[in-house]
């Protein structure tokens, strides 16, 4: 009850049933579904960019993750990274040693919590190029109310992160299944490369950004490791160009940006 009180169902149900037929997509599509979990998936309005998965199919995606994606084969990539943390057991694992160890605190934090309390202005100055302000008004929507309130429910919470051998695990897992559903082998790991581009840019104007981003990425693989990985997968794989993007995801990243605009 607390936790669904801090990560309360976006009140869209044309954004919940978009969120639910894409991962559920990828879900048959990988022939997943009963194998053994029965999965389900919701758009969360906090404001946070974030993603996570519970034991036992239970996936949350927040709705300013959403706005952040360029297309829907990125989009696609993030959920089917959180399906390889479920598929490999990660969050049930550590729930077992905190459990055994007695300790009770509870949020399981998953492979796609990748960004967190960095978007907003920041993000737009630092992942934009000067003067192109649409790439700047994106990212603000996107982030705007984030760089403020952003990382709070993670201070308040005690967050189980996955290790990095958990993470490059369900990277894997996860590229395999959105390529599986028929998404661009190209773009399906495109998330990264946007996270690494905010480091670069960070590390060159020394700016605010990467210091905000210094405790997601201390626990998560360096953005550099994940990108070389995916790229690799991609090279490897012999899928043909296939989605990219629909209207649905144009229609449902519209609805997602006016829970990013409290």
């Amino acid at each position: 009850p607390k936790m669904i009180k801090d990560y309360p169902p976006a009140k869209s149900p044309e954004l919940q049933k978009y969120i639910s037929d894409l991962g559920m997509n990828i879900v048959r599509a990988n022939k997943l579904e009963g194998n053994p979990y029965h999965y389900n998936f919701t758009v969360v309005d906090v404001v946070d960019v974030n993603a996570f998965a519970m034991p036992a199919g239970t996936i949350f995606i927040t709705a300013p993750l959403i706005t952040l994606a360029s297309n829907e084969a990125e989009l696609a990539g993030v959920v089917a990274h959180e399906i390889g943390h479920v598929v490999a057991r990660h969050t049930a694992e550590r729930m077992y040693i905190m459990e055994k160890s007695q300790n009770k605190t509870w949020l399981y934090a998953a492979g796609g919590v990748v960004v967190g309390a960095v978007v907003g202005y920041g993000l737009g100055r630092a992942l934009c190029s000067d003067g192109d302000t649409k790439c700047q008004q994106q990212a603000a929507l996107a982030g705007g109310a984030v760089g403020a309130a952003g990382g709070l429910l993670a201070q308040k919470y005690t967050f189980m992160v996955n290790s990095r051998e958990d993470e490059m695990e369900a990277d894997r897992l996860g590229f395999k299944y959105a390529v599986g559903a028929g998404y661009d082998k190209n773009q399906v790991g495109k998330f990264y490369e946007k996270l690494l581009e905010i480091e670069k840019k960070a590390n060159k104007s020394g700016g605010t950004v990467l210091k905000s981003l210094s405790d997601a990425m201390s626990t998560h693989p360096p953005s550099e490791e994940r990108v070389k990985q995916m790229n690799e997968l991609a090279a490897q794989s012999t899928a043909k160009q296939a989605i990219t993007s629909t209207p649905e995801f144009n229609k449902a990243k519209q609805i997602a940006a006016r829970f990013t605009k409290k």
